[in-house]
C-alpha cells in the first residue's frame, strides 16, 4: 500500500534497545479532510530517511501491523503500526534503486513468451531424419 503526501515531521533515530532501532515520520495526505499518519521504519530501512526532509512531497510504502496486548488488570487493546519499506521523493526517477524493491515474478504478465514456429503452416506429421547418429549419448 502507499500513501502520499508532504512530510510534515521528520523525528529523530531512536535505540530502544542493543538490537532494535526506529525512526518515524509524519505524512500529510492531500485530500479533502488531510490526514497525519506515524510511519515508522525499523532496523535498517532508517537509512531511507537519511535525506528525508520536512516540506518535501513523498510517496511513502508501507506495511499494517496490528498487535495485542494485556494490561495487567486483563484489559486487551489493539494497536495499529504504519510500518514504512520503501519512500520516494516527488519527481524522483522510476528507475532509481528504492523504487525496485518489488520486482515482477518470473513468468508474469510482463514478460513476454518468445516466438514460436508457424503451426498453420507446418505439416501435421513431420518426416523423422533417417540418420539420428548426431545424439549426444
Amino acid at each position: 500500500m502507499d500513501v502520499t503526501g508532504t512530510v510534515k515531521v521528520v523525528r529523530e533515530e531512536k535505540q530502544i534497545t542493543n538490537t532494535f532501532k526506529k525512526k518515524e515520520i509524519v505524512v500529510t495526505t492531500e485530500e479533502q479532510y488531510p490526514q497525519h499518519l506515524l510511519i515508522e521504519f525499523i532496523q535498517d530501512r532508517t537509512d531511507l530517511l537519511k535525506d528525508i526532509r520536512e516540506g518535501e512531497r513523498v510517496t511513502v510504502s508501507i506495511d499494517l501491523r496490528g498487535r495485542e496486548w494485556q494490561s495487567p488488570q486483563g484489559e486487551v487493546k489493539y494497536f495499529l503500526s504504519l510500518h514504512g519499506w520503501r519512500i520516494k521523493k516527488e519527481g524522483e526517477a522510476a528507475g532509481t534503486a528504492a523504487s525496485q524493491d518489488r520486482a515482477p515474478a518470473a513468468g508474469s504478465a510482463t514478460t513476454t513468451p518468445a516466438a514460436g514456429p508457424n503451426l498453420e503452416s507446418a505439416p501435421e506429421n513431420p518426416p523423422l531424419p533417417e540418420d539420428d547418429d548426431d545424439l549426444p549419448f
